[in-house]
């Protein structure tokens, strides 16, 4: 139940051709705890929960338990959330032997891209698309969580 990934800002929209799939999310926040942050997500048709511990060192790795749920119980938990419900449309995009996770934003985070590549481990070594800008792994404000109390509009840039 370790989740294993890296975080990249993306710099272009190029990924979309490449893209094999997309679906909209939306998702809100019953404890934005860094040390177990418990996320509801509507993703396409589907609900889940899910309930993240707080990083390594590296900023990689992450206790992760989820859980599937009916979207009506999804919606349901969705109206106690903490405010900040987080909207994307995740893009799937397949690179080399490894499917990067593409989120584009909007609502208060419109204007930002970030990709996620999950790895098998810490060592595992990739291919980068030329989409790829700065990795921002490990540093928590792009985290989903801290997005939705802290949204990129609000960022001075």
């Amino acid at each position: 139940m370790i989740e294993i990934e890296r975080k990249f800002l993306v710099k272009s929209d190029a990924f979309k051709t490449e893209a094999i799939s997309k679906k909209r999310i939306v998702q809100g926040y019953l404890n934005t705890n860094p040390e177990r942050a418990v996320r509801v997500r509507i993703k396409g048709d589907v609900g889940f929960i899910t309930v993240k511990g707080i990083s390594n060192a590296s900023g990689m790795s992450r206790f992760e338990w989820e859980k599937e749920i009916p979207v009506t119980e999804a919606e349901q938990l969705l109206s106690i959330c903490e405010a900040g419900v987080i909207s994307k449309t995740r893009y799937n995009v397949n690179v080399g032997n490894y499917i990067f996770e593409v989120d584009e934003f909007d609502g208060d985070n419109q204007g930002l891209l970030l990709a996620e590549v999950e790895l098998q481990s810490e060592t595992d070594e990739f291919e980068k698309p030329i989409w790829l800008a700065d990795e921002v792994t490990g540093d928590t404000k792009y985290y989903n969580s801290q997005l939705s109390k802290n949204p990129f509009k609000n960022w001075s840039l």
